[in-house]
């Protein structure tokens, strides 16, 4: 049994039209969500062998600020390949993880989070969490995977459950969207 952790970056800056998408910085709301979401994660006191994120600017500050609220001696591994990468692209990252990696934590953008979800996590009315990811995985969200699987190599659709998932407004109403997120 492995353990795979994914975390969308947290609402970022849209104020400067000339930005590279990759440099754009978090907003205020995204610094607060992920402060919270990064507390969170600590209470949760899951200890992750490996962690891999996208290089963006964005996903680098939320990891800046979350990672103050948890217990981790476990450096980030920046891989470019993740940054807006599509489900099958983070789909073969996770399975070039060493076999030793008991638990991962991916953190990085939308869609391919989310689709990620879709492709791992098989749809029956016996997971509520998944009908939650079709409605809106927003940014700053949290989920936790159990894949059953011994290695990373045979990561394969339908081969997880989603055991828990949180959203900034789980957590902090005013970090929920103002109208729809």
């Amino acid at each position: 049994m492995k353990t795979l952790a994914l975390f969308r970056h947290a609402k970022s800056d849209w104020s400067d039209a000339h930005a590279r998408d990759f440099d754009r910085p978090l907003n205020g709301r995204g610094i607060r969500g992920a402060a919270a979401m990064g507390a969170h994660i600590g209470a949760l006191a899951r200890q992750f062998d490996r962690i891999i994120a996208s290089p963006a600017v964005r996903v680098a500050e939320t990891i800046e600020i979350a990672s103050q609220h948890w217990d981790s001696a476990v450096a980030v591994e920046w891989d470019r390949r993740i940054y807006l990468a599509s489900s099958a692209m983070l789909a073969d990252v996770v399975r070039d993880m060493p076999d030793q990696t008991a638990a991962l934590m991916m953190v990085g953008h939308n869609p391919g989070l989310e689709d990620l979800i879709f492709d791992l996590v098989p749809q029956t009315p016996a997971c509520p969490l998944r009908a939650m990811v079709e409605a809106k995985f927003p940014t700053a969200t949290f989920a936790l995977l159990e894949c059953a699987i011994d290695r990373w190599a045979d990561l394969d659709p339908g081969c997880a459950r989603l055991i828990a998932l949180t959203r900034p407004r789980d957590l902090d109403p005013t970090l929920g969207p103002e109208l729809l997120d």
